[in-house]
């Protein structure tokens, strides 16, 4: 089920301007480089990363699971490029396999349970071509990135075009040593407040090989962070780009 900060058409509206791509979109544009690929983009959101790829002559899918963002990226400029399909990683099913599967936004975070990022994982393989490539990113558990989402550390305002000043922060809810439950606070000029809670998965490394070794992925690249810096204990992320192993599992 879809967080309530993706499903609400006033919060996704607001998404992009409080989670703006960085250099993490240069980083998985350059997987892309060269011959026109299918791409497929999971967890899509409001569609930068898909749309980026389209204007650049991909053949791309974005799949994303809540319709408020969804919404926000048929709208956008570009977005006739690319086709938008309603589904969740685990679930969806489409025609045809893909050159290049991207997941993006840590939005593997969302997957709570063995099961779930077993069956994800699974699913994301069906959809590739012998030797297709997966990549995706999710935060370092050791880095402990959840300690500064505290109002004190993570307030700021924003400007929502024909909304005005919005302001929002962040508070911890829960942590234990397989999750983080946070909540997402904002105030709008009307002084109304919206909070969105979230619950996100913790998985060290290792345990992320594993899961890509029996999921039936091969030759995983391992970066710290999206300027392809070698992984180490301090990074802040696990960048993985994983090969379909041609063999079936």
């Amino acid at each position: 089920m879809p967080d309530e900060i993706f499903e609400s058409p006033e919060l996704a509206g607001l998404y992009d301007l409080v989670n703006p791509l960085g250099i993490e979109r240069d980083f998985y544009l350059s997987l892309a480089d060269g011959k026109p690929l299918d791409i497929l983009d999971v967890g899509s959101g409001t569609g930068l990363l898909a749309v980026a790829f389209a204007e650049r002559g991909h053949r791309v899918t974005g799949v994303e699971p809540a319709g408020g963002m969804l919404n926000v990226a048929r709208t956008r400029p570009g977005s006739e490029k690319v086709r938008w399909v309603e589904g969740a990683a685990d679930t969806f099913r489409l025609d045809g396999r893909f050159d290049l599967i991207t997941m993006t936004g840590n939005v593997f975070h969302v997957f709570l349970e063995d099961s779930e990022i077993t069956a994800v994982l699974a699913n994301l393989r069906d959809h590739l071509t012998d030797g297709g490539r997966l990549a995706f990113e999710t935060r370092n558990p050791a880095v402990r990135e959840w300690e500064e989402w505290v109002p004190e550390k993570s307030f700021e305002v924003i400007e929502a075009p024909g909304i005005g000043r919005v302001e929002v922060w962040n508070e911890l809810a829960e942590v234990s040593r397989r999750f983080v439950t946070f909540l997402t606070c904002f105030r709008f000029p009307d002084g109304v407040r919206h909070t969105a809670a979230s619950t996100l998965r913790l998985v060290d490394q290792p345990r992320l090989a594993g899961f890509l070794s029996d999921a039936g992925f091969t030759d995983v690249e391992w970066f710290g962070n999206w300027d392809r810096s070698p992984l180490t204990p301090e990074s802040p992320e696990f960048v993985m780009v994983a090969r379909r192993d041609a063999v079936t599992v």
